[in-house]
């Protein structure tokens, strides 16, 4: 007893004073009975039946039996050293793959020595985005429209963002010119939100404009790994190795929960990512690693990829018919790669209000205002497609050009009350209500 004592005593849960005898501290910490609220936007529209926010791909997908067979194989294997502190830039025989697989499938030029191995696309660019702010460079230009999620990011690490236009071509790179920065953030194989895949011009004047500033151009390359109508593009970091840092990761072709990507850096900045990626948490997860360095050298992860582009494109096909069926006036736009696409709402209406019913509908889809920064936007909804068999697809589709309906029903009666002419009528269509 007088051990436990003691003891409280020396951890400072019990106090001891000569002649007051012993009592409990005020120790002043405070444990809430039940979580802080915390606004997430995945928390968001937990009641739509249909999700068609882009994001997480099918997780159904994932190769469970060929990553349990590797992995129990890679346990047999592995030697015990590489159990332990091994280099936080990731391990050799994953970045030798990666460059081997990387100039295969998208013309990379690299070399094994400057890949580095990072926890998902986000702390690639995240960690370039502090090597870049410790040499000088605190303004970054980005797409508009682009992830909004990605300029709040940028935001918290001191940077200042500038928005530049993107049209057909891609980004407006004259637009970028007469920016102050010297590094800029873009998707040029399937841009995100629009899925304009960048001109081969315009990739030429990018280019060009990163030696002219002695720049770094950071190529998100999110999803280009699903292409389904045309030849696969190459990557903008095969014609300017030493101006472009090429992003990617396997959270679209695996699973987001694995936290594996790469970032293939430029060889004068190879040094300070890797103290960077060092300092931020001593490196990814080893036995991931060995257990896709395994599935790429084998062929697996190829075999994977095919099956998963014949699974996406069905689901693509469906949603792009089903939205030309019930929702005429909104193009459909950007789908030829990836696992979203863009639905290009008329100019009058009010994205906010659509996204308003569609969720009364059911069904939630993302709206595009947030994306474009101090820029204007055009109305417009993200439709991801990854996660949604094609049957529901189908019904939300339906469910999408009710929602047109319904609008169109309350504009009208708007515009009755202000006393202004019906239109003449016609035949009932989803056409009548944007």
């Amino acid at each position: 007893m007088v051990d436990a004592y003691a003891q409280l005593i020396a951890e400072g849960f019990l106090v001891s004073r000569k002649g007051s005898g012993t009592v409990v501290a005020e120790t002043g910490v405070y444990l809430p009975d039940h979580d802080p609220e915390v606004h997430d936007t995945v928390e968001r529209h937990r009641t739509s039946e249909i999700d068609l926010r882009p994001g997480p791909p099918d997780l159904a997908t994932f190769p469970r039996s060929a990553w349990a067979k590797t992995t129990r194989d890679i346990l047999r294997s592995v030697a015990d050293a590489e159990l332990g502190y091994t280099p936080p830039w990731g391990v050799g025989g994953l970045r030798e793959q990666l460059s081997a697989y990387l100039a295969r499938v998208r013309g990379v030029m690299t070399k094994p020595a400057s890949v580095v191995v990072v926890t998902g696309a986000t702390q690639g660019i995240t960690l370039l985005v502090r090597v870049l702010y410790a040499a000088g460079v605190g303004d970054i230009a980005v797409e508009a429209p682009s992830n909004p999620v990605q300029r709040q990011v940028l935001g918290r690490y001191g940077v200042r963002v500038w928005d530049v236009p993107v049209d057909r071509e891609g980004m407006v790179v004259d637009v970028l010119a007469r920016t102050p920065c010297r590094a800029v953030i873009v998707t040029p194989g399937h841009q995100y939100p629009s899925g304009v895949v960048m001109s081969a011009t315009r990739r030429g004047a990018l280019t060009r404009w990163a030696d002219r500033v002695d720049g770094l151009v950071i190529e998100d390359d999110y999803d280009t790994v699903f292409r389904y109508d045309k030849m696969q593009v190459g990557a903008v970091q095969a014609l300017s190795p030493a101006r472009v840092a090429l992003v990617g990761s396997v959270s679209k072709s695996l699973a987001p929960g694995l936290r594996l990507g790469w970032v293939v850096c430029p060889p004068d900045l190879v040094s300070d990512l890797r103290t960077a990626k060092r300092d931020d948490d001593f490196g990814t997860g080893v036995l991931e690693q060995h257990v896709l360095a395994r599935l790429i050298d084998t062929g697996e992860y190829d075999r994977h990829v095919r099956r998963l582009r014949r699974h996406y494109r069905k689901r693509r096909d469906t949603i792009v018919e089903a939205l030309e069926r019930e929702v005429p006036t909104a193009a459909a736009e950007g789908y030829a790669a990836g696992l979203h696409l863009l639905l290009r709402l008329p100019d009058d209406v009010v994205e906010e209000e659509y996204v308003a019913a569609a969720e009364a509908q059911g069904v939630a889809v993302l709206g595009t205002a947030s994306m474009y920064g101090t820029l204007p936007p055009r109305p417009g909804v993200v439709i991801g497609y990854g996660r949604t068999s094609p049957t529901m697809l189908e019904e939300a589709a339906r469910r999408l050009g009710a929602a047109a309906e319904v609008m169109g029903q309350e504009q009208r009666s708007r515009s009755a009350r202000e006393g202004q002419l019906a239109a003449p009528r016609r035949p009932s269509t989803a056409v009548d209500y944007f």
